[in-house]
């Protein structure tokens, strides 16, 4: 019997129409569709992006990824969802895992896709790229992200103010990704070096209730969800 296929399906970022044609085929075609499980009983977001597209005759699959940084505990949990899709992957079934997002970028998918190849070297795997959050974010902004020679630098959310001034120093454009955590601490370094009228903030991007803050100044406190971004422009 042939091994089905484990497809990553970037399905962007909220907007369920941000999925490529190709994507959403996939999806709509695989017996098994698999995401992220909620927490507290809830609709994860990858799961309530894919809900409009998906039949009654699909196998939905929450798989759960516990939001901690202790190596030991991820570990154990990407081995669990790897072998709970190898189940259906053995017996000839394809798998959709729905990413928010792109699936290459800071993605989940990327830990269960290496975890089932090192389990199960024969799985086979297809990436399908999509719409990640900084270029969503530019949409709803109406701006560009990248003009000409500007080169644009990404930090994840666990980077320190001494990272961002390092960065501040060189790049032209950069974004800061779930920046909840630490926006007070930014928010003070932007408004030392100038740069808070050419920076703004996005809550949720393309989600119905998402929040956008285009003037920072007076926002030196904001309570953010923890999918947020923020994205400067630095005018040299």
């Amino acid at each position: 019997m042939t091994n089905g296929i484990l497809y990553g399906i970037s399905i962007g970022t909220g907007d369920p129409e941000l999925i490529t044609v190709k994507g959403l085929r996939l999806l709509q075609n695989s017996p098994v569709v698999a995401f992220p499980a909620g927490l507290q009983g809830k609709l994860g977001m990858a799961q309530q992006i894919v809900t409009p597209w998906l039949s009654s005759k699909q196998i939905q699959l929450a798989l759960t990824f516990p939001y901690v940084q202790d190596l030991i505990v991820l570990t154990q949990a990407w081995q669990a969802a790897a072998e709970q899709v190898w189940q259906y992957l053995k017996i000839g079934q394809d798998v959709a895992f729905a990413c928010e997002g792109d699936v290459s970028f800071y993605s989940t998918f990327t830990y269960l896709a290496q975890t089932l190849q090192q389990l199960h070297p024969e799985v086979k795997i297809q990436f399908i790229p999509g719409v990640c959050s900084p270029m969503a974010a530019a949409a709803v902004l109406g701006v560009p992200l990248t003009m000409r020679q500007q080169r644009l630098v990404v930090l994840p959310a666990i980077y320190t103010v001494a990272d961002l001034e390092k960065v501040l120093d060189w790049a032209d454009v950069v974004v800061l990704m779930k920046v909840s955590s630490v926006y007070e601490q930014v928010w003070q370094v932007l408004q030392q070096r100038g740069l808070l009228e050419s920076s703004w903030v996005v809550e949720k991007a393309t989600l119905p209730d998402m929040v956008f803050y285009t003037e920072l100044r007076d926002r030196p406190s904001l309570k953010l969800h923890y999918f947020s971004l923020l994205v400067v422009q630095i005018r040299k």
